[in-house]
């Protein structure tokens, strides 16, 4: 089966749909070798990868010429002859352009909106985006064989706005491998970690908010740090903020950390935090689990898990219940929270490990391909 997925972007500032998409890809041509897949994308400056080192798996980097409109994609796309086509995204040029050629070539295609249909998201850039959705937008998603969500609440909101397509509801994944299993040491202080790309939407002022109204004698051994990419001009406000709060020795701003660096910065923590206000799934909740630290984040992700699993806390949006979710998950003893973070490793082994998604996406794959394949359970068709 020959598919030709498409992404704008895999550089490694986009976080984490360039590392979905990517480690999806490596799992589906390695334990699928009839799977042959072409990942077409954007050139960018720091793309996570170059190329797979499996010969049934090829990245092809395009040139855009503006607004991420692209000839050489135009061309790579229509010399193409996929049986499925696979955009990631939606609001941009080469997802577009995607749908538009597997329409052209009558060939079935799958969207993966990435929570860009969620009530927040949609909120943002109103216009430009009711603008994007008459334009073209509508029509792609409208025309898709299937669409994809990584969770039920984004299956949800896909219905809620009238689309009628077949949903697969398949979570992204973890490659296991890239988190070995450590000893937690006792250390002095203990850390809340916020690893995460630098937005808005990421609700760190939030955390700030929360942080500011404990009592000294709440935060006593704990500090906070704040871990990722963004915007300068954004994190160089947030450090500010920090200082007109006198927080700055409490809560760190760090730069960006990836490959083992990331692992250890997971492992250095105690508690991973992510108040924010809209994720379609949030790898980076995810990759704590795997790492063995428990979790708060809101009711904006689709993580209710931490909750059923006793891993963490699924808690509104808000400045109240983060303070409050703070104050119990600082309470505990170091055997709570490591309880609750072996508690959070065996979830994402049971149910989010790569090859399990891997092995849904395939199935997925030859459903739409071949007619004749019942329909997996996880795909909704009303």
């Amino acid at each position: 089966m020959k598919i030709n997925q498409v992404v704008t972007s895999i550089d490694i500032s986009t976080g984490g749909p360039a590392r979905s998409v990517t480690h999806l890809i490596d799992n589906l041509c390695e334990s699928f070798r009839d799977q042959h897949i072409v990942l077409d994308t954007l050139q960018s400056n720091k793309p996570i990868i170059n190329d797979f080192n499996l010969p049934n798996a090829k990245v092809r980097f395009n040139k855009s010429i503006r607004l991420g409109y692209s000839k050489d994609l135009k061309i790579n796309l229509n010399q193409s002859d996929p049986d499925l086509f696979h955009g990631q995204g939606i609001w941009q040029m080469p997802v577009h352009q995607m749908a538009k050629m597997a329409r052209k070539k009558g060939v079935p295609y799958v969207i993966t909106p990435r929570g860009m249909l969620e009530p927040w998201s949609l909120e943002q850039s109103k216009l430009k985006k009711k603008i994007a959705l008459f334009l073209f937008q509508h029509k792609d998603l409208k025309k898709a064989t299937c669409l994809h969500a990584t969770a039920e609440s984004e299956a949800e909101s896909i219905r809620n706005l009238g689309y009628k397509n077949p949903i697969a509801i398949i979570p992204n994944g973890i490659n296991l491998d890239e988190f070995p299993g450590y000893k937690k040491l006792k250390k002095e202080k203990k850390k809340i970690l916020f690893l995460s790309r630098i937005h808005p939407k990421k609700g760190i002022e939030l955390l700030f908010d929360a942080w500011e109204q404990l009592t000294k004698n709440q935060k006593n051994n704990w500090v906070v740090e704040i871990i990722g990419n963004g915007d300068k001009s954004y994190i160089n406000q947030l450090k500010e903020l920090l200082k007109a709060k006198g927080l700055a020795k409490e809560i760190i701003i760090k730069d960006p950390v990836f490959g083992q660096d990331k692992v250890k910065a997971y492992q250095s923590a105690d508690l991973f935090v992510l108040p924010t206000y809209s994720e379609n799934f949030g790898i980076v909740i995810a990759e704590a689990l795997a790492c063995n630290v428990p979790v708060i984040t809101t009711k904006g992700t689709p993580w209710e898990d931490l909750e059923k699993e006793n891993c963490g806390k699924w808690i509104a949006i808000g400045l109240e219940p983060l303070r409050l979710s703070l104050i119990e998950m600082m309470n505990k003893s170091d055997e709570e929270l490591i309880l609750m973070g072996v508690n959070g490793r065996k979830l994402i082994e049971k149910k989010y490990s790569m090859l399990s998604v891997a092995k849904q996406m395939e199935r997925l794959y030859n459903w739409i391909v071949n007619k004749e394949v019942s329909k997996p359970n996880f795909v909704k068709l009303d």
